[in-house]
Order: structure tokens, then C-alpha cells, then sequence
């Protein structure tokens, strides 16, 4: 059974640079993250606003940020967290392996919120993921549903390849950032409904063929004929693990202080998994110095 002082669960912005500042305080870490590395940030398009990179793909940046914990002598395996048990040292059991260390770092992150239709776990055609998928639906017709920067932002990407791009949002106005709604009226191929919720979900022969919309203010449904669906309606954390340990609140989030400190001496938490008001990747990454920090000190 291998022992490491640390070990992070989650490969996304937090976990890896936790993993980092572990390795340049002259601690053993490994890193578990059970689906890919980098989280959801990895999805993302293109970002403007992390420090110093102007404009980057969330590939790219987690892949530089694999690149340089790995450099820096951290262990990274795609494994999934099944169970982290207390005891004079900690036993986390994965679904390939068990570890002991002395101190863990819960940076499980997000994952997506559904719309919660019939058909949204089996019919093909449904994604969260423009960056992954949308390769898929050049040249037909596809629909994203949400308000903020994440549903704008993958509408701006699906443009470039689809025929056509319809972006449904509950409210009159987007949450999202103005730069983006402006870039989006300048496409031809982007249309908009506004005030309007997807209803439900029709197939034919297993795959998406058509949504069923409804507007919020006057009932009216309509219908609309699309190839593919991209969802971004929000996320919500990743909390069975923090469930399991008695450290999520009643939504999953962990509280934690800007020290990154559970109630639990041996557990830290860092990342969008964490009790607070801003998360973005430069949040992320110094939640993932600090905790990491804070749980090599003796």
C-alpha cells in the first residue's frame, strides 16, 4: 500500500496547483481524479481573464497545469475516490486501489445541473459540453439552454459549426457578459428565445429530433426541430465525499474559511467545492496553494 503526506481528490485547476505548492514544500502528493484532468474548466472554449495568458482554451491550460505538478514529482492517476477513512493515518479506497497519507485535500469541484426531462439520460443528441460534442452537429441545427457566460460561450463556439444555433433562456435578460450577448446578435445563424423554458424532450429512433418550449409569461408552447441540445443551466458540487464525512452543508458545499480549514484537522477543501462567493479559476488555484500549504504545516 503505497503512503503519500497528501493527497488531493480532484485533477481540476485547485487539486493540481495544490499538488504543486505540496511538491515545492517537499511533500509527497498524489493527485486521484476520477473522470479528467483539468474539471470542468477544461471544457471551456477559450478564457480571457486568468492572470498573465490573455487568451487560453481550458484544454490548454490543463494540460500546463498536468504538466508542470508532474514536473514537479507529484503522482496523478485517473482513479475515482470511493471512501476516505479517519484513523491515525488516512485510508482512501478508490475504485483500482488504496492509499494511506496524512493529510487530504477535497477538490472534487462541480458537475453539471440537469434540466430533469424524461429522455435526458438515454436519448443521444444531449450534451454539456460544446468543446467535446459540437464537432458532432456541424452543419445541422442545435439548441443551448441557459443565461450565463458558460451557455453564451459554447453558442458563440457551436456558431462556428452548426447551421443553425438557438439559445432558449428562462428570463428577458442574460446573466452572462454583455461582450458575449453582443457577439452573439452579430451572427447570422443565432437565434434567441427569450422568457422560455425547455419543456420536454422528443426523440425518434433513440436520438433528439425536437423540443417542446414553453414561455414564461404567456404559457404558449411551441416546438422546436434541433439535432442536439447543449445544456448549461448550472452546476452544483460534487459532494459525496464531503457528504460521507460530515462536512457539506445542506447544498453540498463545504464550509471552510479563506484558510481552507474543515472542522475535521486532517481535511481540507479547495476549489468551487468550497463555501464561497466567488469561483473562478484564479479563486480555484489560490484556494489550491493555500490548502495545500496550510496541510503541510505540522
Amino acid at each position: 500500500m503505497h503512503h503519500y503526506d497528501l493527497i488531493v481528490a480532484g485533477g481540476g485547476p485547485a487539486g493540481l496547483t495544490a499538488a504543486l505548492y505540496a511538491r515545492r514544500a517537499g511533500r509527497t502528493v498524489l493527485v486521484l481524479e476520477k473522470a479528467g484532468i483539468g474539471g470542468q474548466s477544461a471544457s471551456s472554449p477559450r478564457g480571457e481573464n486568468f492572470p498573465g495568458l490573455p487568451a487560453i482554451s481550458g484544454a490548454e491550460l490543463a494540460d500546463r497545469l498536468y504538466a508542470q505538478a508532474e514536473a514537479a514529482g507529484a503522482a496523478i492517476e485517473l482513479e475515482e475516490v470511493l471512501e476516505i477513512r479517519d484513523g491515525p493515518v488516512k485510508t482512501v479506497v478508490t475504485d483500482y486501489s488504496t492509499y494511506t497519507c496524512g493529510a487530504v485535500i477535497l477538490a472534487t469541484g462541480m458537475t453539471h445541473r440537469k434540466l430533469g426531462l424524461p429522455g435526458e439520460d438515454t436519448l443521444s443528441g444531449i450534451s454539456f459540453c460544446a468543446v467535446c460534442d459540437g464537432a458532432f452537429y456541424t452543419g445541422r441545427d442545435t439548441a443551448v439552454v441557459g443565461g450565463g457566460n458558460t451557455a453564451l460561450q459554447d453558442a458563440l463556439f457551436l456558431s462556428e459549426l452548426c447551421r443553425s444555433v438557438t439559445v432558449i433562456h428562462r428570463r428577458a435578460s442574460f446573466r452572462g457578459d454583455p461582450v458575449l450577448v453582443e457577439a452573439l446578435q452579430k451572427r447570422d445563424n443565432v437565434a434567441f428565445r427569450m422568457e422560455s423554458t425547455v419543456e420536454a424532450l422528443e426523440g425518434r429512433n433513440g436520438a433528439l429530433c425536437a423540443l417542446t418550449l414553453r414561455h414564461t409569461a404567456t404559457g404558449e408552447p411551441s416546438r422546436l426541430m434541433v439535432d442536439g441540445l447543449f445544456e448549461a443551466v448550472g452546476q452544483q458540487p460534487e459532494a459525496p465525499l464531503a457528504r460521507t464525512l460530515g462536512v457539506a452543508d445542506a447544498d453540498g458545499f463545504i464550509p471552510a474559511g479563506e484558510n481552507c480549514r474543515t472542522v475535521l484537522p486532517w481535511l481540507f477543501a479547495a476549489g468551487d467545492c468550497r463555501c464561497k462567493s466567488v469561483r473562478q479559476l484564479t479563486t480555484a488555484c489560490a484556494d489550491g496553494a493555500v490548502a495545500a500549504l496550510a496541510a503541510c504545516r505540522p
